[in-house]
């Protein structure tokens, strides 16, 4: 791994990783522990701890103790898990990116964190962000080059899981924070529908719009943890989907307009590709004009997402204002000047662009819409995370996404595509990404 771009070392999914720990717990910490001490120093993915690996090596002992009988033990036992710091866990501090007391924002365990633990996980380390989960970066580079942004707000998550650092990280998006990076640095980003991971216990950026969500090596990673997280499991609908692909089964829907033409002319053509390679792998992919009206939907989301900011920080920015970065800064002073009709109206809308394009699923037969998950490769330099415009929509609506990678650029770096489907419909659409994982991945 280097500045000149080399791409990132390969991952142990969740299933190897599990099955390591399974045979010898020691080696595959050892195994992490390596490449923390190769590639951390370089990539800058997770908040500085001293005696990481001697604490983790604690805590599996302990959890060993707990469960000494194998054959009770929980499904995730052992599983490191990375935590985007803004999720507050237990015996951790919550700095959210800022240079704000940590005692100002602590907090109670995300429920989410939790549900893991006690699915046998351990909590690897928290995960650089930038400044609450907004536009200002930290110092994480993408591992597939250095010199160029891993995406953002959920850097470190995304760049840990593509560097080899973790098997499976936590991730929020309220623009574009898990389908971007996981974009970026070529792994796979699970953002579920609004609401069905619980948000509790993690510092808020705009509440009617966050969602928290994983990042994972492979759509298998995201099947091992989406049951534990995602409330209202419906196993049925993933068996009965999962059943159902065979060839001709799944329609994939192009969002034609002003949308897609967001793209760079990179992502287009790769896109084409991918088209190309669905189709003959057994999918059927259609054109269907939507979201006509784009611009108003990102003037409505930012709208949102500036007022409920300013919400929520308004007791700290009075308090701690001069030690904020200028851009969250700016973002909070222009909230504070919508008034609560403008935002009323403007949180009417997300309501109105789901049932559209759930009425245009129904009237095409679209089983999920495809688009490009980002505009184009990771931009150049850590200054910037890049542009969120190809994930704002589904995140205005609520509907669930999954990012794929789906190729390289020319300057070889990852290429990613999203699947969204339609509301509450995450298990259908899980299973619709096994059959495209399969057939991007299949020789």
């Amino acid at each position: 791994m280097n500045s000149a771009g080399t791409r990132a070392r390969a991952n142990p999914s969740i299933s190897e990783a599990l099955h390591l720990l399974q045979q010898e717990p020691s080696a595959y910490l050892e195994q992490l522990e390596a490449a923390f001490e190769e590639h951390e120093s370089l990539i800058h993915a997770f908040l500085p701890e001293e005696q990481r690996f001697a604490r983790l090596q604690a805590d599996y002992e302990a959890l060993e103790e707990r469960y000494p009988d194998r054959e009770t033990r929980p499904s995730l036992f052992g599983l490191p898990v990375a935590v985007k710091d803004i999720f507050h866990a237990d015996g951790f501090e919550t700095h959210a990116g800022s240079r704000l007391p940590a005692a100002r924002l602590d907090g109670q365990q995300a429920a989410s964190v939790t549900q893991l633990v006690e699915a046998g996980a351990l909590v690897l380390g928290k995960t650089v962000t930038t400044e609450f989960a907004y536009f200002a970066p930290g110092p994480t580079r993408n591992p597939h080059n250095l010199d160029h942004t891993p995406g953002g707000s959920s850097s470190g998550s995304a760049a840990g899981v593509a560097a080899g650092l973790a098997p499976m990280a936590f991730g929020t998006q309220t623009i574009g924070s898990i389908n971007r990076p996981a974009a970026f640095c070529g792994v796979v980003g699970l953002k579920p529908s609004y609401g069905r991971i619980s948000t509790a216990g993690v510092i808020p950026l705009a509440p009617s719009l966050d969602h928290v969500g994983t990042f994972t090596t492979d759509v298998g990673g995201t099947l091992a943890v989406a049951p534990l997280l995602l409330s209202d499991w419906k196993p049925e609908e993933l068996d009965t989907r999962l059943g159902d692909l065979a060839p001709g089964t799944i329609t994939l829907g192009v969002p034609r307009g002003p949308y897609m033409e967001g793209a760079s002319e990179e992502s287009i053509a790769q896109f084409e590709r991918v088209r190309i390679r669905l189709e003959a792998g057994g999918l059927r992919m259609i054109d269907a004009p939507a979201m006509l009206d784009y611009a108003e939907i990102s003037e409505r989301h930012y709208l949102i997402l500036a007022a409920e900011a300013a919400a929520v920080h308004q007791e700290w920015f009075d308090e701690y204002g001069e030690l904020y970065n200028p851009k969250t800064a700016e973002l909070i002073g222009m909230g504070r000047e919508i008034s609560g009709d403008q935002l009323a109206a403007a949180l009417e809308g997300r309501g109105q662009l789901r049932e559209q394009l759930q009425a245009l699923m129904d009237e095409y037969g679209i089983d999920a819409w495809i688009s490009p998950a980002a505009p184009g490769p990771a931009p150049e330099g850590i200054e910037s995370t890049g542009d969120p415009a190809m994930n704002l929509p589904w995140t205005h609506s609520g509907l669930p996404t999954i990012g794929l990678p789906s190729g390289w650029s020319a300057n070889e770096l990852p290429l990613g595509i999203q699947l969204t489907g339609s509301w509450y419909g995450d298990e259908r659409l899980l299973a619709e990404a096994v059959a495209v994982e399969r057939a991007l991945t299949e020789d």
